[in-house]
């Protein structure tokens, strides 16, 4: 979606309700009691459910919940970090929504990027998988602290492990068989070990699965987990060949990154790392990643 026909579809509060209500009711509104039918009380902006009479706001089970700022600010924030690729700083979103106060945009920028992770995790990885681990840059997190780095723009490095689905597809004219991806994962750890590396396998890949990975010794137990566990020797042939498409994810995550903001805080790494991830498994929906990311929002709390 650009620019014109955003504003061309959201010109005001009431459309942007409109078009919120309409997700929700499509996916259903289900009360504590467990009923399902609702009456719609325009004037408050809320449902009320026909059994137990009790009413839920719009917003209430969703990422907006107890949030001061409109639907206007929420779409034109959605709409900003689905345009791009690379997407935008909470400064910047600042800018351009014309607001005074940074932190309500900062809060409000990171429920999404949380949303976008909840979104993510409700998927498994299945089939071929790449597995690797990088290290991202880091600004004064717990990290630095606990090696005993101190003062003002004190960075480190944070492990994380990047999975990459990919499908083997043979060249009709040569023959050839090139694997290529589809899905992706990134999981930061908080320590390189095999217990850690051995969770990260089981919340986020089919047990079906085949994994390529190299010799480390964090992964001697993946096979325990998968259907299948293929180790070669790290070098310049691997990361072409076999892990390609992860080393690839772990290259553009760190230019994305550092272009972008620059400095990131240990803490929040995950959450930068969910926009990065959901947009790229989202690379090819055009128009519809902002349908999608309002989706999450109504999902992802």
């Amino acid at each position: 979606m650009n620019i014109f026909s955003f504003t061309a579809n959201f010109d005001s509060e009431a459309s942007c309700i409109a078009h919120f209500k309409a997700h929700r009711d499509k996916l259903g509104v289900v009360c504590k009691c467990g009923h399902t039918e609702h009456y719609w009380i325009k004037s408050r902006l809320s449902y009320e459910c026909k059994k137990c009479r009790k009413r839920i706001t719009l917003k209430s089970g969703t990422i907006m919940q107890d949030s001061n700022l409109s639907f206007m600010i929420w779409y034109k924030t959605m709409f900003l970090l689905s345009a791009t690729k690379k997407g935008f700083s909470s400064k910047e979103i600042q800018k351009q929504l014309g607001l005074k106060r940074y932190e309500p945009v900062w809060a409000m920028v990171h429920k999404l990027r949380k949303a976008m992770g909840n979104r993510d995790d409700k998927y498994t990885l299945e089939g071929m998988i790449e597995l690797d681990e990088g290290y991202f840059t880091v600004e004064s997190s717990e990290i630095e602290q606990s090696k005993g780095i101190r003062g003002r723009g004190a960075v480190g490095k944070q492990n994380v492990a990047i999975m990459a689905e990919s499908t083997p597809l043979e060249d009709i004219e040569t023959g050839k068989t090139e694997r290529q991806p589809r899905f992706f994962k990134a999981k930061v750890l908080n320590s390189h070990n095999a217990k850690e590396i051995n969770e990260t396998i089981e919340d986020n890949i089919d047990e079906k699965s085949i994994v390529f990975t190299d010799k480390s010794t964090s992964y001697v137990d993946i096979a325990d987990f998968i259907e299948l566990h293929v180790t070669e020797k790290s070098n310049k042939e691997t990361t072409k060949e076999t892990l390609k498409w992860v080393h690839i994810t772990i290259s553009n995550a760190k230019r994305n990154l550092l272009g972008n903001y620059h400095k990131i805080k240990g803490k929040y790494l995950q959450l930068y790392l969910n926009e990065f991830v959901y947009k790229l498994n989202r690379r090819y929906f055009g128009d519809q990643l902002f349908d999608r990311l309002v989706i999450a929002n109504i999902t992802g709390l």
